[in-house]
């Protein structure tokens, strides 16, 4: 059980130290390491319950992810797999393709019930209403739902009307999380988002009359024209709408993997100084207003599932971000999307052209992936509960791997060097005792930085090449 924590005071100077490039441990390995010698044939028996994972003990059912990579207008600081696209019968092609292979991966699966259900995109609203009820009713028709089922959906506010709401509702969804990112308007003309607060404000205020229970709101710092102050206004316009959960995203700008990042203008960020100074404030006022730093850039009030999980020792980290439900397979659906399945990861096409070829052909879409080794997965178990649990025992590590955590990690132990485990533990992020690894508060906020240190694969040429956003 972690606990609410006392918020920390956050050095700069100590912060600064740490920024770098690195993963955020959606996985573990992370995407680069994913090749294309894992086949069709691989996710099939993953499917069929033939590649099992030994840690943590696996649920019996499934988590659905459904990527819906169409939107409306294409926001200047979008990372996703997204498509722009007002084109009605290509999206109503898509859909038929997804509820195909509904059908196609229901056939692996004996008959496992559905648990947990998320929808992101691109824009899952992009679908109009009908097309909600007619995915979210092939779903069910699909799977029967587990007592505990639960249900996220991404909304974007900008087109969401009160019939989209509702279809969302009926479907089973009582969660949404609506992208906001920044309220400034002159923030909001550069990144080419317009939106302002009352159609926000509006938005939260008919989810909770019609009953959703939770309400997510996403923000990005580090965005071009934001100031101190500027981005202060926003999270107070935010904080007074009282959403369960808030995401606080540091905005990576990165346009040599995304060209619509090139219209962007560098010289309009905010400074290093600057960002971390948001950061700082931001993570003080949110905290002092009752929600809990749950890890990295998610935050959540006490009574919000994800405060639960992470007491009761649930929390897990999946491509969906910080996620209940420990233990569970993730199924993806759509074109790219990440599957998590026993010891294995899978990513489907990335294209709308050979993802109906595949379905057409009665294949799973597979386009890469990679099957965990036993170090892989001790290493994964480890990343996953300093990051969702800031601790870790060694009684739990050997009950859980068979492995006595002081001689399977001598090397990461002993290592000296900045960036280190000793050199942390000077710094104050941790501690390390025969009983196990502790994090300190401090040593929350650069958790992707402690998580480092365990992850065999950053040795590779191919992992260091990748444009991973900096940990601060």
């Amino acid at each position: 059980m972690v606990g609410f924590a006392p918020i920390p005071e956050l050095d700069p100077e100590l912060l600064k130290k740490y920024d770098r490039a690195g993963p955020r441990y959606t996985s573990y390995p992370t995407a680069p390491a994913f090749h294309e010698g894992f086949q069709v044939a691989d996710y099939a028996r993953a499917l069929k319950g033939e590649m099992p994972a030994p840690f943590p003990t696996s649920r019996q059912n499934v988590s659905l992810y459904f990527h819906i990579p169409f939107c409306d207008t294409l926001c200047f600081f979008c990372g996703c797999n997204m498509i722009v696209s007002n084109n009605r019968e290509r999206i109503a092609t898509y859909l038929d393709y997804l509820i195909r292979e509904i059908q196609l991966n229901r056939s692996y699966l004996s008959d496992r019930l559905l648990e947990q259900l998320h929808w992101g995109g691109g824009t899952p609203t992009h679908l109009n209403p009908q097309e909600i009820r007619r995915l979210g009713d092939a779903i069910h028709s699909a799977y029967s739902q587990a007592e505990n089922f639960e249900a996220s959906c991404e909304v974007d506010p900008r087109e969401l009307t009160d019939e989209h709401l509702q279809a969302l509702y009926d479907v089973g969804f009582r969660r949404i999380s609506l992208g906001l990112q920044d309220l400034n308007p002159s923030v909001q003309k550069a990144v080419n988002r317009i939106q302002s607060l009352d159609l926000t404000k509006g938005v939260v205020d008919k989810a909770r009359n019609i009953g959703f229970q939770s309400v997510n709101i996403d923000l990005i710092y580090g965005l071009p024209r934001q100031t101190i102050e500027s981005f202060a206004a926003t999270l107070e316009q935010v904080l007074e709408m009282g959403p369960d959960r808030i995401a606080l995203f540091n905005f990576a700008y990165l346009p040599k993997m995304f060209k619509h990042h090139s219209v962007l203008h560098p010289e309009e960020m905010p400074s290093a100084a600057d960002k971390l100074e948001i950061l700082i404030r931001s993570v003080q006022r949110i905290c002092s207003r009752g929600y809990r730093f749950i890890g990295m850039d998610h935050f959540a009030r006490e009574t919000d599932e994800l405060s639960r999980a992470q007491d009761h020792g649930d929390l897990y980290r999946n491509f969906q971000g910080y996620s209940t439900k420990k233990g569970l397979d993730v199924i993806a659906h759509g074109i790219t999307g990440i599957s998590q399945v026993g010891r294995t990861y899978c990513q489907s096409v990335k294209n709308e052209k050979d993802y109906f070829a595949a379905l057409d052909s009665g294949n799973l879409p597979v386009l890469r992936g990679y099957e965990l080794s036993e170090d892989d997965m001790i290493r994964r178990f480890v990343i996953t509960e300093l990051m969702c649990h800031f601790s870790l025992g060694s009684d739990q590590f050997q009950k859980a791997t068979g492995k006595q955590f002081q001689s399977y990690f001598a090397r990461e132990l002993e290592r000296t060097e900045a960036g280190s485990l000793k050199s942390m533990q000077e710094d104050g992020l941790l501690q390390i005792r025969d009983s196990g690894i502790e994090i300190m508060p401090v040593g929350r906020f650069l958790i992707r930085n402690i998580a480092m240190c365990f992850d065999s694969h950053l040795q590779n040429t191919a992992a260091k090449s990748t444009g991973y956003s900096r940990t601060i």
